[in-house]
């Protein structure tokens, strides 16, 4: 039986506002993750992720907040991430409603902390999102030429995002956001050479992220290798909705939900 291909809404929230929303026409409505989970979710998306993209302390009651409100709302699985350091970090979360914890810093800095998690939680909960940048032309190359980075692709760490993501699988991680740091933004579509590279050393679900700009992009990212593809901006400022892209897809003989 083929799985269907997941389409999912990213909301970027700072202190209980959803950051791309603050061009909506409506701006308390745009503001409000809740009420734009709840859109996402009558327009048939498929998943919902949250990253807190502050992620300090002073921010993480703000979020659990948001994520129970959500949870209450939204009967599709939410993933959430930003700042998820530990077991406990993840724990929370779970408890506040979340389905999946996204973990990024935390396992450069020690990646044991996925197996860790994997083991207490299920795979199925642990979401190891990978950051990834093509390696500047002035510093030493990885052997796949993307080098994982942190602080929203502003710093590399020098480690192969290839290599980065099997070892997540490795240590029990259920899926991979990969996220194109040069794509995102963009609007020119997917980094489809990243997520090929990706696909061919990893057996589990890979999300792809950065770059989707128009309903032409989505299923060349299937088709390369995506389980699953997520957006923002297209969505939040009513370019596309959930149901062209899926409409698009299905028109390429993709499965959808």
């Amino acid at each position: 039986m083929t799985l269907a291909v997941r389409v999912i809404p990213c909301l970027d929230v700072d202190a209980g506002r959803v950051v791309k929303g603050v061009n909506f026409e409506n701006l308390r409505d745009a503001g409000d993750p809740v009420e734009l989970a709840a859109l996402y979710d009558a327009q048939g998306a498929d998943e919902l992720t949250f990253l807190d993209v502050t992620a300090s302390s002073g921010d993480r009651g703000t979020m659990l907040d948001v994520v129970t409100r959500t949870a209450e709302q939204v009967f599709i699985p939410l993933t959430v991430g930003g700042g998820v350091r530990t077991v406990e970090d993840v724990d929370r979360l779970l408890r506040a409603g979340a389905d999946k914890v996204s973990v990024n810093t935390a396992a450069i800095a020690r990646p044991e902390v996925l197996r860790e998690m994997s083991e207490r939680f299920g795979s199925q909960c642990i979401v190891l999102s990978v950051d990834a940048r093509t390696v500047p032309a002035d510093q030493h190359p990885t052997p796949s030429g993307w080098e994982v980075t942190t602080h929203g692709g502003r710093r590399g760490t020098g480690i192969d995002a290839v290599e980065w993501a099997r070892r997540g699988a490795e240590l029990g991680v259920g899926e991979i956001l990969l996220n194109s740091m040069d794509a995102d933004g963009t609007k020119a579509g997917f980094d489809l050479k990243m997520i090929a590279s990706v696909r061919e050393e990893v057996d589990v679900p890979v999300i792809a992220s950065g770059g989707a700009g128009a309903v032409e992009h989505f299923a060349p990212a299937v088709h390369t290798g995506a389980d699953a593809v997520l957006a923002a901006s297209v969505f939040h400022f009513r370019e596309l909705t959930i149901g062209q892209v899926k409409d698009a897809m299905r028109a390429e003989g993709i499965v959808v939900r």
